[in-house]
């Protein structure tokens, strides 16, 4: 799998990283998820995990030709909006050695594949039920 790099986000030592593929996929490489509260409203199935990024990681969507990456609803890849600003997002676990070598991945996060159509989805005004999730409040 050919990589090519979109965009970061780093703040406070912290590398959310874009990348698009060459299958028509985006890699989206973000926090591994270890808050209970976020893991219960989750149903990932075999094969798939999630992580967490800033919203302002897909504004580098502009790198790969969109618009923007503003999203106007929440639905499969972006499962969820936390109340902390950040998306989590949903995908095949990422373990091609080739792309995982194309980079730099810290003990504390992990790589996502969604397709590009799924994402370009989000983009666009919904058709129908908007069905936004947000993470409720941790009590």
């Amino acid at each position: 799998m050919k990589l090519r790099f979109l965009g970061k986000d780093s703040k406070q030592g912290d590398c959310p990283t874009l990348y698009a593929t060459d299958r028509d996929t985006y890699l989206v490489q973000g926090w591994k998820i270890f808050a209970n509260d976020l893991l219960m409203q989750l149903t990932i199935p075999e094969g798939q995990t999630a992580v967490e990024v800033p919203t302002e990681l897909f504004d580098h969507l502009v790198n790969d030709g969109l618009p923007s990456g503003e999203f106007v609803r929440l639905e499969d890849p972006l499962v969820i909006l936390t109340p902390g600003g950040t998306y989590v997002v949903q995908g095949w676990e990422v373990t091609d050695a080739d792309a995982l070598a194309q980079m730099e991945i810290p003990d504390y996060e992990t790589v996502v594949e969604v397709p590009k159509d799924a994402i370009n989805a989000l983009l666009e005004e919904p058709r129908g039920a908007d069905l936004q999730r947000r993470a409720q409040p941790a009590l």
